[in-house]
């Protein structure tokens, strides 16, 4: 079972880690693309799926998932 499955998540925003006993918060951006890594997609996928559902230009959308994605790794959640 890979990590990001064991996290708790509420609709709000918070994360809770249970290996770790941290916790985080995020946007409602951040929990849609939690949402799709959670279901295995592939960060190319996730971006595609971005450009079709927000108002974004590529470039935005682009660096906004680079970016979280790794916050997701330096917090060892990915």
């Amino acid at each position: 079972m890979n990590r990001l499955s064991r996290l708790a998540i509420n609709e709000e925003g918070f994360i809770f880690d249970p290996i770790t006993g941290n916790s985080f918060t995020t946007n409602q951006v951040g929990l849609w693309i939690l949402e799709r890594l959670k279901k295995g997609k592939k960060e190319e996928e996730i971006l595609a799926e971005m450009l079709e559902y927000f108002e974004v230009d590529p470039e935005t959308a682009e660096r906004d998932l680079t970016d979280f994605i790794e916050q997701l790794r330096n917090y060892k959640l990915i």
